[in-house]
Formats: C-alpha cells, sequence, structure tokens
C-alpha cells in the first residue's frame, strides 16, 4: 500500500521511514559512509526546508513497516518553480526486486506532472544500486562530484593558522547571523553563484540571498537539531564588510563528522589565500566548541580546480565518487 506521510509525520512514521533508511545505508554504502542519525532524519521529515514544500512517500506492509520510502522537494521560489529535488527513493534491500521502487517512482512521477515541473535531480554515489536504477529511469549524471574527508586533529596539528593582511580581521558566531554583521554576510553569501553554480546543464538555479534568507538557513539547520559555525573575514576599512566566510554543519550535536558547507571570497579578495585562512580558523573554533568531531566531509565537483587545491593543501583527501544525476521530463 503507498502512503503519504502525515505533516508531520507521527513518531511512528518516522521510526518506519528511518528503518529503511538505515536498512539500506548497511547494504550500499561503504563503511567510511557516516549512518544518517535519528535526529536527522526526524528533521528532514517534520521541518520544511527553504523555498521549497516535501512530499514524502512509502510503500507499506501488511505487518505496518516501510518496504520503501521516497521523499520530492518542490522548489517553491520562482527561480526553480520549474524544477524539483528527489531526496531519496530508498527500497528496504529484503524487499527489492518486488517492483517497490518502480511504485514510488510513478507516484512521484505524477506529482511531478501535476506540479508542472519539467525536470527533477537527484545525488547519488556512483556504482551502486542508486546510480543502474536512475539509469532505467532516464536520469543522466550532469555533474560528477567526489566525497572528501578531512581529520580534524592532523590538520590543527599540521597547518599553521594564518595570519591575514592588513585591515582584515576574523569574526565567527553559532546559528544565524549577529545584527550587525546580517546584510554584509547576505552581500558575501550572494557572491557565491559566480564561483560555486551548478553544471550549465543543470536546470536548478542558485537563487538571490537576502538577510531573510541567510538566517531562515540557519534557523532551518538548527529547527531540525542540527548546529551551524560559521567563520568569516571581515574588512575593518570598510565598516566590517565581510569579504570571506565559510560554514560547518552538525546534522546533530552528537556527531563526529561535521559537514562543510559553502567557502567563498567575493571577487576582490580572491587570489589573496583568504579561503584557506578562513577553513583553517573555523577548524581552530570547531575544536573549541565540538571537541568530539573527528572528521569534516565534503563534496566538490571533479572540474572545481581551485578548490580542489585548497581542500587538498587542508588535508582533505577524496573518498568515494558521487554525482549529480537529472531527468528532463
Amino acid at each position: 500500500m503507498l502512503i503519504t506521510l502525515g505533516s508531520p509525520p507521527s513518531d511512528a512514521e518516522t521510526a518506519a521511514w528511518h528503518a529503511v533508511i538505515s536498512a539500506a545505508h548497511v547494504r550500499d554504502l561503504p563503511a567510511s559512509a557516516p549512518e544518517p542519525s535519528r535526529t536527522e532524519t526526524a528533521g528532514k521529515l517534520r521541518v520544511p526546508p527553504v523555498s521549497g514544500r516535501n512530499v514524502h512517500l512509502a510503500v507499506v506492509a501488511r505487518d505496518g513497516t516501510y518496504e520503501g520510502v521516497a521523499s520530492l522537494l518542490l522548489f517553491t521560489d520562482e527561480t526553480n518553480r520549474h524544477a524539483a529535488f528527489l531526496d531519496a527513493l530508498v527500497v528496504r534491500p529484503d524487499a527489492r526486486r518486488r517492483g517497490i521502487g518502480a511504485t514510488l517512482w510513478t507516484a512521484i512521477r505524477a506529482e511531478l506532472a501535476a506540479q508542472g515541473r519539467s525536470s527533477v535531480s537527484t545525488v547519488l554515489e556512483l556504482g551502486g544500486a542508486g546510480e543502474a536504477f536512475v539509469d532505467s529511469l532516464g536520469f543522466t549524471n550532469v555533474l560528477r562530484l567526489g566525497w572528501y574527508v578531512q581529520r580534524v586533529a592532523q590538520a590543527l596539528e599540521e597547518i599553521p593558522q594564518h595570519a591575514l593582511p592588513e585591515g582584515l580581521r576574523f569574526a565567527g558566531w553559532s546559528g544565524v547571523v549577529p545584527d550587525g554583521t546580517a546584510e554584509a554576510f547576505a552581500r558575501a553569501h550572494d557572491a557565491r553563484r559566480d564561483v560555486s553554480g551548478p553544471s550549465r546543464q543543470l536546470d536548478e538555479r542558485t537563487p538571490s540571498w537576502d538577510v531573510e534568507r541567510v538566517r531562515t538557513a540557519a534557523r532551518l539547520i538548527e529547527q531540525r537539531g542540527g548546529v551551524v559555525l560559521t567563520s568569516a573575514v571581515l574588512d575593518t576599512e570598510r565598516d566590517d564588510a565581510v569579504v570571506a566566510y565559510t560554514e560547518l554543519v552538525l546534522t546533530a550535536p552528537s556527531d563526529t563528522r561535521a559537514l562543510q558547507y559553502d567557502t567563498v571570497v567575493v571577487p576582490t579578495h580572491r587570489g589573496r589565500g583568504l579561503g584557506r585562512a578562513v577553513k583553517r580558523h573555523l577548524l581552530g573554533r570547531l575544536r573549541e566548541l565540538h571537541p568530539g568531531v573527528r572528521e569534516i566531509r565534503t563534496t566538490v565537483s571533479d572540474d572545481n580546480e581551485s578548490t580542489l587545491a585548497m581542500n587538498e593543501s587542508l588535508g582533505y583527501r577524496r573518498e568515494r565518487p558521487a554525482g549529480i544525476f537529472q531527468a528532463k521530463l
């Protein structure tokens, strides 16, 4: 039986969903890949995203357990009303090859058509069951990525803190950006669109950022049970304008692996080593505030040579390949 989860889902629905995700993770992903926590699963199911709404579907067995789940993100910002993101389509390992994945995809496809979406994308590990499944549905790999991992203790020991050029200083905060820095941070956030935008083949586009959007994004992480840490470089000669920043996210406070989010240097300050400097600064704050975090993981596209070089100098090592896959509808 195919159902749509409640909004928000019940504790029983969340537990049944997490059981599918956990079982599939153990079967499909390498041992080094961190298993999603119950906190992360519940947060994604219960707290709607920024500029979008979710549709959560499940195929229920006779005993009430879930045999497969799917989560679709329908963008609501004007830039991306034509597109959608398939956040999950997972079948429990012992229920595979019985048409459950096809049932979920048929329901997802109908929802996309009803909402007038012309494309849908997803992120997958390369070489696994997920890639073979989406290939059969007409998805193509439009952006090749790699997962990279940095060992925190090793990086702190081997990489000295950078001294900033005259007129610049470090700043940092946890959670939502402080009032005095909010507008400057939003402007710097918007600068990411010219350096980290998606592949030209990908229909999804990065919308513009303002104060409300950056604050909403940080609140979303906290509402889902996570933690966001930010370090920035401020220009003291230009009213503390944010000229570089980097963000780390823990999906739950007990995480031992953090996620590296954006690292951005505004165009007028590139080529001065500020990206490397601000990431090293955040490492120190991470050790002080969350000493249990042992590793940081991130994705970088295979053609982003500047970020790959910077991350290599900070001790990041490639762990496994992935890709953004897209289907035109």
